[in-house]
């Protein structure tokens, strides 16, 4: 055999252990996604694993069940690199798969990679289609913030409220903000919407305090920070 027609047989046998999804195949993966959707809702966190892995079981380019498990890893198992594995698969199924870049922007984060961070929430926000772009804008803000760059941070979660005008997590990103700079009239503004609009709270600011300070009992490093921040603005 030369060596022309050995490439062709390999190639050939390549070919045929690629994996092939029926149509069936691919409206038993989105069911078994579906289920662990609804477990997931209900906040049964195991049951859902199960369903998704069964999704990809029968479909491996399940980009939406590749990015669940993803979301489980990152913010129920605290497992960062492992999803930032399936993130990245989710993306390499579909390059334009924009929950997927920005959740794999939250896991860099996670791990204080920030830089990497700012390139997957930009680049969710690159797709027009992105049906959630308010959440990467926050999420850029937020990075930003941590930085120390605050006038874009602030470019950033002003992106979020043009965006959806009532998403109350920009509204406290921008108290922060403007804290930082020294801009306190406008800080007390930002926080007293974030308050009005936040639907724990409804516009209760005592309620708001004492909940941030039992929240700060707790809490850690710069989320502890934050909530301290909070309070603080809450007085002026």
């Amino acid at each position: 055999m030369n060596i022309r027609n050995f490439l062709i047989f390999f190639i050939a046998i390549l070919t045929s252990c690629a994996t092939v999804v029926s149509k069936e195949d691919t409206r038993n993966s989105n069911a078994h996604y579906q289920i662990g959707l609804s477990y997931y809702n209900e906040n049964n966190v195991q049951m859902a694993y199960i369903e998704f892995q069964k999704a990809l079981e029968i479909d491996p380019y399940n980009k939406e069940a590749l990015n669940a498990i993803g979301t489980i890893h990152l913010l129920r198992f605290k497992d960062f690199q492992k999803a930032i594995d399936f993130f990245q698969k989710a993306i390499k199924v579909d390059p334009k798969f924009s929950e997927a870049h920005n959740n794999l922007g939250f896991a860099y984060e996670k791990t204080g990679m920030f830089n990497d961070a700012i390139e997957f929430y930009k680049k969710a926000l690159s797709n027009t289609m992105y049906q959630s772009p308010e959440k990467a804008y926050n999420n850029l803000g937020r990075v930003y913030y941590r930085l120390g760059r605050y006038d874009e941070a602030i470019d950033a979660y002003k992106g979020a409220i043009r965006r959806v005008n009532d998403f109350y997590p920009s509204y406290y990103g921008l108290a922060l903000c403007y804290n930082a700079k020294g801009q306190y009239g406008d800080a007390a503004s930002a926080i007293e919407r974030a308050v009005e609009l936040d639907p724990a709270y409804k516009g209760d600011r005592d309620k708001a305090t004492e909940d941030f300070k039992n929240k700060k009992l707790t809490a850690k490093g710069e989320e502890e920070k934050d909530i301290g921040d909070y309070i603080e603005i809450l007085r002026y």
